[in-house]
């Protein structure tokens, strides 16, 4: 494989993890534009604990895990008081001050970023990515994940039929943002070096995308948007600068006609449904 594809489908490993992070809280109803933030406290805290504290990447990764859940339980509270727009602006205004802090702390690299000298390997980035689906389909098949469901079609009946919101929700938030410090702590340790301008809108924007326009209504969306996202664009490299017409008119076309996402519920039921056998005439 050349070097070119291993790179892309590193990127698209990383992708498809950092897609499910944000798909978690997304099946719950919640939209978090915080991804960037919460990825780059994965990446600087693997990249800190690795050169700083001589950790290896299967130290530093879990740990960036850790960190970045227990981020995500605390500014759940705060975050989850508010509703629709508020709630998009308010995680978006935190991945801001996670970037200010950053670039002000010489620590995490300031300005400059970090060197990350314990590297990770593509397999093991795709093995990342293969064990985070599975632990997404699983998650969505358990009562925790049909808890989710409710929430994200009608949060007050769910709340009526005794679906605990708040509970399932700040463990939504902790679970995808440990899920997105995974992505950030194999970014750090794959292209061994981080800096807080890579984490910017323009990330959270487009790892929204993945997950919105590949659909939020089963497990299967974060994989096909993150694929699509990640993959058509450089398919249409050989269009030079048109590509970015042509990508632009085929997202538009697919908020047009599908925006439920590309793959949905009904879509997977009629695909994957097993044929019952016809009754006997007698």
């Amino acid at each position: 494989m050349s070097g070119y594809w291993a790179g892309i489908l590193a990127i698209l490993a990383i992708n498809i993890i950092f897609a499910y992070g944000i798909f978690i809280t997304a099946a719950a109803g919640q939209l978090n534009l915080g991804g960037a933030g919460f990825m780059a406290i994965g990446a600087h805290a693997a990249a800190v604990l690795g050169e700083q504290l001589g950790w290896t990447p299967a130290q530093t990764v879990p740990a960036a895990v850790a960190i970045t859940a227990c981020v995500g339980i605390a500014i759940a509270f705060p975050v989850l008081r508010t509703r629709g727009v508020y709630m998009v602006l308010a995680t978006f205004a935190f991945a801001q001050v996670v970037t200010g802090v950053i670039l002000t702390q010489p620590a995490l690299g300031g300005a400059m970023g970090l060197v990350v000298t314990e590297y990770v390997d593509l397999p093991v980035l795709l093995l990342a990515a293969a064990g985070t689906t599975l632990l997404a389909f699983w998650l969505m098949a358990t009562r925790f994940g049909l808890a989710l469901r409710a929430l994200h079609d009608d949060e007050l009946v769910s709340t009526l039929m005794g679906v605990p919101a708040r509970a399932m929700q700040v463990g939504a938030f902790a679970i995808g943002a440990g899920l997105t410090g995974l992505a950030g702590g194999l970014y750090a340790h794959h292209f061994s070096f981080v800096e807080a301008q890579y984490f910017n809108p323009l990330l959270s924007i487009y790892v929204l995308l993945f997950v919105l326009i590949g659909g939020t209504q089963t497990a299967w969306g974060p994989l096909v948007g993150a694929t699509f996202f990640t993959l058509v664009p450089e398919l249409l490299r050989v269009g030079g600068s048109w590509r970015y017409v042509v990508f632009g008119a085929i997202i538009v076309a697919m908020m047009m006609f599908r925006p439920e996402g590309i793959v949905t519920r009904s879509l997977v039921d009629r695909l994957f449904s097993r044929r019952r056998p016809a009754p006997d005439a007698g």
